[in-house]
Protein backbone atom coordinates (compact mmCIF):
# COMPACT_ATOMS: atom_id res chain seq x y z
CA UNK A 1 0.00 0.00 0.00
CA UNK A 2 1.28 3.64 -0.80
CA UNK A 3 0.89 6.89 0.80
CA UNK A 4 -0.70 9.24 -2.48
CA UNK A 5 0.30 12.97 -2.22
CA UNK A 6 -1.37 15.61 -4.42
CA UNK A 7 1.72 17.09 -6.38
CA UNK A 8 -0.54 19.41 -8.70
CA UNK A 9 -4.16 21.39 -8.91
CA UNK A 10 -5.56 22.84 -11.13
CA UNK A 11 -8.56 25.03 -11.25
CA UNK A 12 -10.87 27.13 -13.48
CA UNK A 13 -14.22 28.59 -11.77
CA UNK A 14 -16.27 31.54 -11.56
CA UNK A 15 -13.52 32.56 -8.76
CA UNK A 16 -9.87 32.25 -10.16
CA UNK A 17 -9.05 31.27 -13.81
CA UNK A 18 -5.92 29.48 -12.30
CA UNK A 19 -5.37 27.86 -8.41
CA UNK A 20 -3.48 30.88 -7.05
CA UNK A 21 -6.22 33.62 -8.21
CA UNK A 22 -9.06 30.67 -6.77
CA UNK A 23 -7.25 30.20 -3.44
CA UNK A 24 -6.83 34.16 -3.42
CA UNK A 25 -10.71 34.54 -3.44
CA UNK A 26 -11.23 31.62 -1.03
CA UNK A 27 -9.50 33.48 1.82
CA UNK A 28 -10.19 36.87 0.72
CA UNK A 29 -14.19 35.43 1.53
CA UNK A 30 -14.72 36.96 -2.27
CA UNK A 31 -17.69 35.37 -4.58
CA UNK A 32 -18.44 34.88 -7.82
CA UNK A 33 -21.97 34.85 -7.87
CA UNK A 34 -23.53 37.47 -10.14
CA UNK A 35 -26.21 37.91 -13.01
CA UNK A 36 -26.03 35.37 -15.75
CA UNK A 37 -24.25 36.74 -18.82
CA UNK A 38 -24.17 33.82 -21.09
CA UNK A 39 -28.24 33.28 -21.43
CA UNK A 40 -31.06 35.15 -22.05
CA UNK A 41 -33.08 34.46 -18.45
CA UNK A 42 -36.36 36.68 -19.23
CA UNK A 43 -38.27 33.56 -18.99
CA UNK A 44 -36.25 32.00 -15.80
CA UNK A 45 -37.28 32.34 -12.62
CA UNK A 46 -33.83 32.72 -11.14
CA UNK A 47 -31.50 35.36 -12.58
CA UNK A 48 -28.03 34.37 -10.73
CA UNK A 49 -25.37 32.44 -11.35
CA UNK A 50 -21.66 31.61 -10.53
CA UNK A 51 -20.34 31.61 -14.37
CA UNK A 52 -16.38 31.78 -15.69
CA UNK A 53 -16.13 35.06 -17.72
CA UNK A 54 -14.03 36.04 -20.23
CA UNK A 55 -14.01 32.42 -21.39
CA UNK A 56 -13.04 31.90 -25.27
CA UNK A 57 -12.14 27.99 -25.78
CA UNK A 58 -9.88 29.52 -28.63
CA UNK A 59 -7.83 31.19 -26.79
CA UNK A 60 -6.72 27.64 -25.23
CA UNK A 61 -7.06 25.47 -28.33
CA UNK A 62 -6.39 26.08 -32.25
CA UNK A 63 -9.51 26.54 -33.87
CA UNK A 64 -10.27 23.21 -35.55
CA UNK A 65 -9.96 21.29 -31.72
CA UNK A 66 -12.01 23.86 -29.67
CA UNK A 67 -14.61 22.90 -32.24
CA UNK A 68 -14.52 19.25 -31.02
CA UNK A 69 -14.83 20.29 -28.07
CA UNK A 70 -17.43 20.96 -25.67
CA UNK A 71 -17.26 23.69 -22.91
CA UNK A 72 -16.97 21.46 -20.07
CA UNK A 73 -14.19 19.53 -21.96
CA UNK A 74 -12.24 22.41 -22.17
CA UNK A 75 -12.58 23.61 -18.91
CA UNK A 76 -10.96 20.16 -18.07
CA UNK A 77 -7.97 20.36 -20.08
CA UNK A 78 -7.43 23.47 -19.15
CA UNK A 79 -7.52 22.50 -15.65
CA UNK A 80 -5.27 19.38 -15.97
CA UNK A 81 -2.56 21.88 -17.95
CA UNK A 82 -1.96 23.40 -15.24
CA UNK A 83 -2.39 20.35 -12.80
CA UNK A 84 0.38 18.64 -14.78
CA UNK A 85 2.89 22.01 -14.52
CA UNK A 86 2.43 22.40 -10.80
CA UNK A 87 3.19 19.20 -10.12
CA UNK A 88 6.58 19.12 -12.72
CA UNK A 89 6.00 16.20 -14.22
CA UNK A 90 8.48 14.56 -16.34
CA UNK A 91 7.40 12.17 -18.95
CA UNK A 92 8.68 8.60 -20.15
CA UNK A 93 6.65 6.38 -22.28
CA UNK A 94 6.51 4.04 -19.22
CA UNK A 95 4.61 6.84 -17.09
CA UNK A 96 2.25 7.24 -19.73
CA UNK A 97 1.41 4.25 -20.13
CA UNK A 98 0.23 3.55 -16.55
CA UNK A 99 -0.90 7.12 -15.61
CA UNK A 100 -4.48 6.97 -15.00
CA UNK A 101 -7.08 10.09 -15.61
CA UNK A 102 -10.36 9.72 -14.06
CA UNK A 103 -13.07 12.21 -14.72
CA UNK A 104 -16.42 13.24 -13.59
CA UNK A 105 -19.33 14.96 -14.91
CA UNK A 106 -22.82 15.09 -14.17
CA UNK A 107 -24.04 16.11 -17.59
CA UNK A 108 -21.13 16.06 -19.57
CA UNK A 109 -21.81 18.21 -23.03
CA UNK A 110 -25.53 18.49 -22.78
CA UNK A 111 -24.97 22.39 -23.84
CA UNK A 112 -24.27 21.03 -27.35
CA UNK A 113 -27.07 19.06 -26.98
CA UNK A 114 -29.78 21.50 -25.95
CA UNK A 115 -27.60 23.45 -29.18
CA UNK A 116 -29.06 20.36 -31.40
CA UNK A 117 -32.70 20.20 -30.34
CA UNK A 118 -32.51 24.30 -30.37
CA UNK A 119 -31.45 23.27 -34.13
CA UNK A 120 -34.15 21.03 -34.44
CA UNK A 121 -36.95 21.73 -32.95
CA UNK A 122 -36.97 25.57 -33.00
CA UNK A 123 -35.05 26.22 -35.78
CA UNK A 124 -36.48 23.78 -37.85
CA UNK A 125 -33.57 22.33 -39.66
CA UNK A 126 -33.01 18.85 -40.55
CA UNK A 127 -29.47 18.16 -38.93
CA UNK A 128 -27.30 18.77 -36.37
CA UNK A 129 -23.90 19.61 -35.56
CA UNK A 130 -21.80 16.79 -36.85
CA UNK A 131 -19.94 16.13 -33.90
CA UNK A 132 -22.74 16.64 -32.01
CA UNK A 133 -21.81 13.07 -30.09
CA UNK A 134 -17.91 13.20 -29.59
CA UNK A 135 -19.04 16.54 -27.70
CA UNK A 136 -21.73 15.76 -25.73
CA UNK A 137 -20.31 12.21 -24.52
CA UNK A 138 -20.00 12.48 -20.89
CA UNK A 139 -16.36 10.94 -21.02
CA UNK A 140 -15.32 13.59 -23.49
CA UNK A 141 -12.92 15.22 -20.52
CA UNK A 142 -11.16 12.18 -19.87
CA UNK A 143 -10.13 11.50 -23.20
CA UNK A 144 -9.27 14.72 -24.81
CA UNK A 145 -6.78 15.13 -21.50
CA UNK A 146 -5.04 11.38 -22.61
CA UNK A 147 -5.07 12.92 -26.11
CA UNK A 148 -3.42 16.25 -24.67
CA UNK A 149 -1.03 14.53 -22.51
CA UNK A 150 -0.13 11.27 -24.71
CA UNK A 151 -1.47 8.97 -21.71
CA UNK A 152 -2.66 5.31 -22.53
CA UNK A 153 -3.07 4.33 -19.09
CA UNK A 154 -6.43 3.68 -17.63
CA UNK A 155 -9.03 6.51 -19.00
CA UNK A 156 -12.70 6.79 -17.73
CA UNK A 157 -15.40 9.14 -16.10
CA UNK A 158 -18.02 8.67 -13.08
CA UNK A 159 -20.94 10.17 -13.80
CA UNK A 160 -22.65 10.10 -10.06
CA UNK A 161 -24.78 13.93 -10.03
CA UNK A 162 -22.85 16.06 -7.96
CA UNK A 163 -20.43 13.32 -6.30
CA UNK A 164 -18.55 12.62 -9.83
CA UNK A 165 -15.74 14.45 -8.95
CA UNK A 166 -15.23 12.88 -5.23
CA UNK A 167 -16.06 9.21 -6.68
CA UNK A 168 -13.09 10.18 -9.44
CA UNK A 169 -10.76 11.52 -7.02
CA UNK A 170 -11.53 8.31 -4.72
CA UNK A 171 -11.00 5.96 -7.10
CA UNK A 172 -7.52 7.55 -8.31
CA UNK A 173 -6.97 7.56 -4.64
CA UNK A 174 -7.61 4.20 -4.19
CA UNK A 175 -6.02 3.05 -7.74
CA UNK A 176 -2.62 4.70 -6.32
CA UNK A 177 -2.84 3.70 -3.31
CA UNK A 178 -2.93 -0.30 -4.53
CA UNK A 179 0.02 0.12 -6.72
CA UNK A 180 -2.50 -0.04 -9.76
CA UNK A 181 -1.52 3.38 -11.16
CA UNK A 182 1.76 5.36 -10.00
CA UNK A 183 -0.18 8.33 -10.69
CA UNK A 184 -3.40 9.79 -11.71
CA UNK A 185 -4.87 12.77 -13.10
CA UNK A 186 -8.45 13.46 -11.59
CA UNK A 187 -11.07 15.76 -10.84
CA UNK A 188 -14.12 16.68 -12.65
CA UNK A 189 -15.36 19.42 -14.76
CA UNK A 190 -18.76 20.89 -15.96
CA UNK A 191 -20.64 23.50 -18.11
CA UNK A 192 -24.46 23.70 -17.51
CA UNK A 193 -25.61 27.23 -18.70
CA UNK A 194 -27.71 26.70 -21.86
CA UNK A 195 -31.26 27.57 -21.40
CA UNK A 196 -32.48 24.03 -21.43
CA UNK A 197 -30.43 22.71 -18.87
CA UNK A 198 -31.46 25.94 -16.52
CA UNK A 199 -34.85 25.28 -17.37
CA UNK A 200 -34.98 21.65 -15.60
CA UNK A 201 -33.36 22.86 -12.62
CA UNK A 202 -35.75 25.55 -12.62
CA UNK A 203 -38.22 23.26 -12.42
CA UNK A 204 -36.88 21.17 -9.26
CA UNK A 205 -37.31 24.59 -7.37
CA UNK A 206 -34.05 24.15 -5.52
CA UNK A 207 -32.29 27.76 -7.60
CA UNK A 208 -32.12 30.69 -5.31
CA UNK A 209 -33.87 33.69 -6.76
CA UNK A 210 -30.79 35.68 -4.97
CA UNK A 211 -27.98 33.93 -3.92
CA UNK A 212 -26.11 31.21 -1.94
CA UNK A 213 -26.60 31.07 2.24
CA UNK A 214 -25.09 27.68 3.54
CA UNK A 215 -26.58 26.65 6.36
CA UNK A 216 -27.84 30.78 6.93
CA UNK A 217 -31.25 30.60 8.48
CA UNK A 218 -32.82 32.60 5.29
CA UNK A 219 -31.13 30.36 3.05
CA UNK A 220 -33.42 29.68 -0.10
CA UNK A 221 -31.52 27.55 -2.40
CA UNK A 222 -28.57 26.82 -4.67
CA UNK A 223 -26.96 28.65 -7.12
CA UNK A 224 -25.15 26.99 -10.30
CA UNK A 225 -21.86 27.02 -10.98
CA UNK A 226 -19.63 25.99 -13.59
CA UNK A 227 -15.65 25.39 -14.31
CA UNK A 228 -13.09 22.28 -13.42
CA UNK A 229 -10.58 21.07 -10.74
CA UNK A 230 -8.18 18.90 -11.63
CA UNK A 231 -5.78 16.87 -9.27
CA UNK A 232 -2.47 14.85 -9.41
CA UNK A 233 -2.16 12.01 -7.73
CA UNK A 234 0.81 9.76 -6.80
CA UNK A 235 3.34 7.52 -5.03
CA UNK A 236 4.45 9.81 -1.62
CA UNK A 237 7.91 7.94 -2.53
CA UNK A 238 7.78 9.07 -5.86
CA UNK A 239 6.94 12.41 -5.56
CA UNK A 240 9.40 12.56 -2.63
CA UNK A 241 12.07 11.07 -4.51
CA UNK A 242 11.69 13.39 -7.73
CA UNK A 243 11.76 16.76 -5.39
CA UNK A 244 8.05 17.34 -6.34
CA UNK A 245 6.24 19.92 -4.39
CA UNK A 246 3.41 18.05 -1.76
CA UNK A 247 0.16 20.06 -1.06
CA UNK A 248 -1.24 17.53 1.31
CA UNK A 249 -2.12 13.92 1.56
CA UNK A 250 -5.34 11.83 0.48
CA UNK A 251 -5.49 8.74 3.51
CA UNK A 252 -9.31 8.37 3.12
CA UNK A 253 -12.54 7.75 0.78
CA UNK A 254 -16.02 6.45 1.54
CA UNK A 255 -18.60 5.89 -0.39
CA UNK A 256 -22.51 5.27 0.55
CA UNK A 257 -25.80 4.71 -1.52
CA UNK A 258 -29.16 5.87 0.62
CA UNK A 259 -31.44 3.31 -1.39
CA UNK A 260 -34.25 5.93 -0.25
CA UNK A 261 -35.46 9.22 -2.02
CA UNK A 262 -34.01 9.93 -5.40
CA UNK A 263 -34.09 13.98 -4.21
CA UNK A 264 -34.49 14.16 -0.28
CA UNK A 265 -30.88 13.19 0.63
CA UNK A 266 -30.80 10.78 4.02
CA UNK A 267 -28.72 11.94 6.88
CA UNK A 268 -27.76 7.77 7.50
CA UNK A 269 -26.41 7.57 4.18
CA UNK A 270 -24.26 10.82 4.59
CA UNK A 271 -23.20 9.89 8.12
CA UNK A 272 -22.19 6.16 6.49
CA UNK A 273 -19.92 7.94 4.15
CA UNK A 274 -17.96 9.70 6.28
CA UNK A 275 -17.59 6.69 9.00
CA UNK A 276 -16.19 4.53 5.89
CA UNK A 277 -13.86 7.37 4.74
CA UNK A 278 -12.75 7.74 8.76
CA UNK A 279 -12.04 3.78 8.75
CA UNK A 280 -10.32 3.63 5.45
CA UNK A 281 -8.00 6.03 6.91
CA UNK A 282 -7.23 4.79 10.46
CA UNK A 283 -8.54 7.96 11.80
CA UNK A 284 -10.62 8.92 15.03
CA UNK A 285 -13.50 11.32 15.13
CA UNK A 286 -12.15 13.51 16.98
CA UNK A 287 -8.76 14.17 14.94
CA UNK A 288 -11.09 15.95 12.43
CA UNK A 289 -10.77 20.08 12.87
CA UNK A 290 -12.29 20.92 9.45
CA UNK A 291 -15.15 19.89 7.08
CA UNK A 292 -15.40 21.12 3.83
CA UNK A 293 -19.37 20.93 3.48
CA UNK A 294 -21.30 19.90 1.05
CA UNK A 295 -23.60 23.00 1.90
CA UNK A 296 -25.71 23.75 -1.04
CA UNK A 297 -27.92 26.18 0.66
CA UNK A 298 -31.12 24.67 0.01
CA UNK A 299 -33.65 24.00 2.52
CA UNK A 300 -33.41 20.27 3.03
CA UNK A 301 -30.08 19.61 2.39
CA UNK A 302 -28.06 21.73 5.24
CA UNK A 303 -29.79 20.39 8.23
CA UNK A 304 -29.73 16.75 6.77
CA UNK A 305 -25.45 17.31 6.42
CA UNK A 306 -25.50 18.70 9.99
CA UNK A 307 -27.42 15.96 11.24
CA UNK A 308 -24.84 13.35 9.63
CA UNK A 309 -22.09 15.16 10.83
CA UNK A 310 -23.68 15.42 14.61
CA UNK A 311 -24.25 11.36 14.12
CA UNK A 312 -20.69 10.66 13.57
CA UNK A 313 -19.17 13.15 15.49
CA UNK A 314 -21.34 13.04 18.28
CA UNK A 315 -19.97 15.91 20.93
CA UNK A 316 -16.76 16.70 18.96
CA UNK A 317 -19.18 18.01 15.74
CA UNK A 318 -18.64 21.35 18.36
CA UNK A 319 -15.45 21.83 18.03
CA UNK A 320 -14.96 21.59 13.85
CA UNK A 321 -15.16 24.31 11.61
CA UNK A 322 -17.40 23.37 8.84
CA UNK A 323 -17.63 25.80 5.76
CA UNK A 324 -19.06 25.74 2.05
CA UNK A 325 -17.27 26.95 -0.56
CA UNK A 326 -20.44 26.66 -2.82
CA UNK A 327 -21.26 30.08 -1.07
CA UNK A 328 -18.11 31.37 -3.53
CA UNK A 329 -17.90 29.36 -6.58
CA UNK A 330 -21.64 28.01 -6.59
CA UNK A 331 -22.57 24.24 -7.15
CA UNK A 332 -20.71 23.13 -9.94
CA UNK A 333 -22.17 19.99 -9.89
CA UNK A 334 -20.33 17.04 -11.36
CA UNK A 335 -17.10 19.89 -10.49
CA UNK A 336 -18.05 20.47 -6.91
CA UNK A 337 -16.30 17.91 -5.36
CA UNK A 338 -13.11 18.49 -7.17
CA UNK A 339 -13.06 22.17 -6.93
CA UNK A 340 -13.66 21.99 -2.70
CA UNK A 341 -11.10 19.26 -2.49
CA UNK A 342 -8.84 22.22 -4.15
CA UNK A 343 -10.56 24.23 -1.39
CA UNK A 344 -10.05 21.94 1.72
CA UNK A 345 -6.33 20.67 0.57
CA UNK A 346 -5.17 24.75 0.36
CA UNK A 347 -6.91 25.21 3.69
CA UNK A 348 -4.95 22.88 5.43
CA UNK A 349 -1.46 23.40 3.36
CA UNK A 350 -2.08 27.20 4.14
CA UNK A 351 -3.57 27.28 7.49
CA UNK A 352 -6.56 29.10 6.57
CA UNK A 353 -10.09 28.11 6.68
CA UNK A 354 -12.24 29.44 4.19
CA UNK A 355 -15.39 30.83 5.25
CA UNK A 356 -19.26 30.55 4.27
CA UNK A 357 -20.02 33.73 2.90
CA UNK A 358 -23.67 35.29 2.31
CA UNK A 359 -24.19 34.28 6.26
CA UNK A 360 -26.60 36.57 7.61
CA UNK A 361 -27.98 34.61 10.54
CA UNK A 362 -27.90 31.24 12.32
CA UNK A 363 -30.13 28.53 12.14
CA UNK A 364 -31.50 26.44 14.93
CA UNK A 365 -31.65 23.99 12.69
CA UNK A 366 -27.93 23.37 11.76
CA UNK A 367 -25.70 24.04 14.66
CA UNK A 368 -22.50 24.04 13.97
CA UNK A 369 -19.54 26.61 13.80
CA UNK A 370 -19.94 27.77 9.94
CA UNK A 371 -16.64 30.17 9.80
CA UNK A 372 -19.40 32.65 8.54
CA UNK A 373 -18.54 35.39 6.37
CA UNK A 374 -14.49 35.42 6.90
CA UNK A 375 -11.42 32.65 6.36
CA UNK A 376 -9.96 31.88 9.79
CA UNK A 377 -6.08 30.87 10.91
CA UNK A 378 -5.78 27.66 11.90
CA UNK A 379 -3.24 24.90 11.71
CA UNK A 380 -5.99 21.78 10.79
CA UNK A 381 -4.18 18.01 10.57
CA UNK A 382 -7.02 16.60 9.12
CA UNK A 383 -10.25 16.82 7.57
CA UNK A 384 -12.79 15.59 5.40
CA UNK A 385 -14.54 17.26 1.69
CA UNK A 386 -18.13 16.01 1.40
CA UNK A 387 -20.26 15.17 -1.75
CA UNK A 388 -23.51 13.99 -1.44
CA UNK A 389 -25.32 13.82 -4.69
CA UNK A 390 -28.98 13.18 -6.27
CA UNK A 391 -29.87 9.62 -6.01
CA UNK A 392 -28.33 9.40 -2.98
CA UNK A 393 -24.63 8.62 -4.07
CA UNK A 394 -22.60 9.63 -1.31
CA UNK A 395 -18.51 10.69 -0.83
CA UNK A 396 -16.44 11.76 1.91
CA UNK A 397 -12.46 12.12 1.32
CA UNK A 398 -10.61 12.50 3.92
CA UNK A 399 -7.48 14.54 3.96
CA UNK A 400 -3.79 14.90 6.12
CA UNK A 401 -1.72 17.97 5.91
CA UNK A 402 1.58 17.52 4.80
Amino acid sequence: MHRVAVTGMGVICAIGSNTSEYWTSLKDGRGGIGPIQSVDCTNLRFRNGAEVHAFNGNDHFDSKRADFMDRFAQFAVVAAREAVRDAKLEWTSALRSSTAVITGSCLGGQTTEDCGFVDLYRQGRNRVHPLTIPKSMANAAASHICIELGITGPGFTVSTACSSAAHALGLGFWMVRAGVAPLAIAGGSEAPFSFGIMKAWEALRVVSSTTCRPFSRDRNGMILGEGAAILVLESFDMAQARGAPIYGEIVGFGMSSDAGHLTHPSPDGAAMAMQKALADAHLEAAQVEYINAHGTGTEVNDPVEVAAIRTVFGKHADSIAVSSTKSMHGHALGAAAALEAVAAILALHHGVIPPTINFTAPDPACPLDVVPNCSRRADVGYCLSNSFAFGGMNASLAIRRV
